[in-house]
């Protein structure tokens, strides 16, 4: 096992040992962990969230709170499909009006949303993550389908790498140091159920 499925497994063994997550165990998927809520308001409350239109977000279970609440503030929301299988979903301002929380589940997505076809900007990403550092670091659940994700916007010229990339997580989640790959994408911000952190790269 290399450097980080060790990490991984770390990760996963804290969270479940310290009760940190929802699930008995997150095992290759990425941490439903305790505090999601509490986490996605704080996204909510940045300038960043407010200050966009069209926000991009992965499908995993612990960021479903911020696509409900991307579609309650009359936002654009474009979700990740699982593993990319079926590429990315689009539901616009106001087309899940009454059923956002549904919508914001995977199987809800299928039934409201359309298949993207052309990307529209997007003015904010939002990865799930297994861990995180403070030099924007990710460490997803080893699929690579977050720094697919972002390279896909990038190439479509959805976003820009002055786009903000931001990730939700535990405290726990929080890292010294993410070994990362050439191909690795780094984040911008990272928003737990306590503070906003945001970093500084080139």
């Amino acid at each position: 096992m290399d450097d980080k499925g060790k990490l991984r497994e770390e990760i996963w063994n804290l969270l479940g040992e310290r009760g940190f997550t929802h699930r008995k165990t997150d095992y290759g998927r990425i941490p439903n962990f305790k505090g999601a809520l509490k986490a996605a308001n704080m996204l909510r409350d940045t300038p960043e969230w407010k200050d966009s239109r069209v926000v991009f977000s992965s499908p995993d279970q612990a960021q479903r709170k911020v696509r409900e609440y991307a579609l309650r503030d009359g936002k654009a929301l474009i979700m990740a499909s699982p593993k990319l299988k079926h590429g990315y979903l689009y539901i616009g301002p106001g087309d899940a009006s009454g059923r956002e929380s549904r919508a914001s589940t995977i199987k809800g997505a299928f039934e409201i949303a359309r298949r993207v076809q052309d990307f529209p900007t997007v003015d904010l990403v939002v990865e799930g993550s297994v861990a995180v550092d403070l030099n924007g670091g990710r460490l997803g659940k080893g699929g690579g389908y977050g720094d697919q994700e972002i390279e896909h916007l990038l190439r479509e010229e959805a976003i820009t790498e002055e786009t903000p990339v931001a990730t939700t997580v535990h405290e726990a989640q929080i890292i010294e140091k993410v070994p990362l790959e050439p191909h690795d994408k780094k984040i911008d911000m990272i928003v737990t159920p306590e503070r906003v952190i945001r970093i500084g790269h080139t």
